[in-house]
């Protein structure tokens, strides 16, 4: 699979903004189309093979997380040894490839613990950039609600804040572990996906205009150092992509054959491990994707508010979110090495039980994704998603209201297919933008 190719597993901050990056998701609606019609043939599965499949895939889609991850991380030593822009480049690919994978996990975070607890590790957003490294004078120089907002790890072996010093002489995996979400302050996120791509891309002074951000090969070159600390950056860069790979194969195990999330969720009461499933195909779909990384940045027109914020890839993010939503419902998979894990899936389920649910359902997946590849065709096109945010930009503002429109649609089959299996209990997470508007705009 090319990087940011789609998975055809449907087969049969500050301010930022996203102009400069071509590579996306390539049409593949036809063939989206055609999962819409398809009918399981086989009988009903017992709902233990489902919980099964459903592992099988986690395993499947952290361990190519870990091979894209480990990937970028050669990339990202090929960057300090020799800074150019080829090599600059080249672990910004590898970085946009990365996520590929990953955010087709995402499906997994809200209904099992293990992967909720983790998740911030790896993928939190929004970030204060001025914690890890330089930063635009229209950035300001503090935050009421943050005082590590302009700390800059890189440039300080010493922060002091109130009474407090942090010892940051050495830049490794222990002190950014130690600053993540340092104070409690979720927006201090030293770690993980997004503190790399700051570390590639830089900060990205566009606002809703095109271009993204555009860091120099130059702030690793030790012998011609721009904006100071290159040995200190390429430290913090490394760690960061350490840190990464022990976190992605920490959750590869977890999921593995033998492993104690998959252990606990196939050997426990089968219907609370398809609650888990729905609650986190729910969850994603309605409050996380269609709300916090969608309708809230929308509504205030904020690219302060979008997920891959430094480097124009936010389209394939939330693609890949949808797309990993179709994964878990039909249980298949297409790994990164083109292979195919599939079985017993919740649709193989609804199938017998409930048909008309389960073609509901398939069709409304299939439209959300229509609706993302729209985005993903407007960025190739060189329409970013920032650019989409922007106030007045009322068509572009429709192609991103459309997508949360069949997302929210999308939720309200999932809970059908909640109901016709009999189950109960289910709580998917929601979002102020979509459930209370007016406290938003307050």
């Amino acid at each position: 699979m090319k990087p940011s190719e789609p998975n055809e597993s449907t087969e049969a901050m500050r301010v930022c903004s996203h102009a400069g990056l071509r590579t996306a998701a390539p049409a593949i609606l036809g063939g989206l189309l055609l999962i819409g019609a398809m009918q399981t043939q086989a009988a009903t599965p017992d709902k233990t093979s489902v919980l099964e499949t459903y592992a099988d895939i986690a395993h499947a889609k952290y361990e190519d997380s870990l091979t894209t991850a480990r990937t970028l991380d050669a990339a990202i030593d090929s960057l300090i040894a020799k800074p150019s822009d080829k090599t600059l480049q080249a672990a910004k690919d590898a970085w946009i490839a990365a996520r590929v994978p990953y955010q087709q996990s995402e499906a997994y975070r809200f209904g099992n613990p293990v992967v909720d607890d983790w998740e911030g590790k790896v993928n939190a957003w929004p970030l204060d950039e001025g914690l890890i490294d330089y930063v635009d004078q229209t950035y300001g120089t503090d935050s009421d609600e943050n005082p590590f907002y302009v700390a800059n790890i890189v440039a300080n072996s010493n922060i002091r804040i109130g009474g407090s010093t942090v010892d940051a002489s050495v830049i490794n995996a222990a002190l950014l572990q130690e600053l993540h979400e340092i104070d409690e302050i979720e927006a201090n996120v030293s770690t993980g996906y997004h503190a790399i791509e700051f570390l590639l891309w830089g900060q990205d002074l566009n606002g809703t205009g095109p271009g993204a951000g555009q860091r120099p090969a130059t702030d690793y070159d030790t012998a011609n150092c721009t904006n100071g600390n290159c040995d200190r950056r390429a430290a913090y860069l490394k760690a960061a992509s350490t840190l990464l790979l022990d976190d992605l194969a920490y959750m590869t195990a977890q999921w593995a054959p033998d492993g104690p999330a998959r252990a606990e969720l196939v050997s426990g009461d089968a219907n609370a491990g398809l609650t888990r499933i729905l609650t986190g195909m729910g969850s994603l779909s309605y409050g996380e994707l269609a709300g916090e990384r969608m309708k809230l940045g929308l509504m205030l027109h904020d690219p302060e508010e979008e997920h891959d914020c430094f480097s124009d890839n936010t389209h394939n993010s939330h693609f890949y979110d949808a797309l990993g939503i179709q994964n878990v419902y039909l249980g298949q998979y297409r790994r990164v090495d083109g292979s195919m894990v599939k079985g017993a899936s919740l649709a193989s389920l609804l199938t017998e039980t409930a048909p008309k649910v389960d073609d509901e359902l398939r069709a409304h997946l299939t439209d959300t994704l229509g609706r993302m590849q729209a985005i993903v065709d407007a960025a190739n096109s060189g329409r970013a998603y920032d650019q989409l945010l922007a106030e007045g930009a009322d068509s572009d503002n429709a192609l991103i209201d459309a997508a949360v429109d069949a997302l929210k649609t999308q939720t309200r089959s999932i809970e059908r297919a909640v109901a016709a299996l009999g189950l109960q209990g289910i709580a998917f997470e929601g979002s102020d933008s979509l459930d209370n508007p007016q406290k938003v705009l307050q």
